[in-house]
């Protein structure tokens, strides 16, 4: 696969908006590592290999065990997940299949989102979210390679 792409420097203000959202969303108080599971599960739904490669590399290097790595595709039954890492799974879950059914994001999956997290916190993880959706959607668009550097 070649990447459709060639000079992603070639929109250094795209980038640096970008970023900026990405600082708002690591700022909300919720713990980096369940950010990183957030990305990286939302990236495994929507198929994104560079965002995949990103995820699991940024997961590891904040400490998370291959073990729960390696067992984040069917994180509703592993025990390695406490209730506070499946709420904000199934949040993004939910938020990241909103084609597949109407009101995806259901009160329920709200209403234990909420419990385990503060509106500023459900903020951040809308946002990681959202942002891990749209860089999944330009990646695979554009075919960006695993691996790829976006600095």
């Amino acid at each position: 696969m070649t990447a459709r792409i060639q000079n992603a420097e070639s929109q250094p203000d795209i980038m640096k908006g970008v970023q900026q959202l990405y600082k708002e969303a690591y700022s909300g108080g919720v713990p980096q590592r369940t950010l990183e599971l957030v990305h990286l599960r939302a990236s495994q739904i929507n198929g994104c290999s560079a965002c995949v490669d990103a995820g699991a590399t940024g997961a590891a290097k904040a400490g998370i065990d291959s073990a729960k790595l390696l067992g984040l595709a069917a994180w509703y039954e592993n025990p390695l997940f406490d209730d506070a890492e499946r709420a904000a799974l199934a949040l993004t879950e939910a938020a990241t299949r909103l084609a597949d059914r109407p009101g995806a994001v259901t009160d329920e999956i709200w209403a234990e989102a909420a419990r385990h997290y503060d509106e500023r916190q459900l903020g951040s993880l809308v946002l990681m979210v959202a942002l891990t959706n749209f860089f999944n959607r330009i990646n695979t668009t554009f075919r960006v390679p695993a691996g790829t550097k976006w600095d």
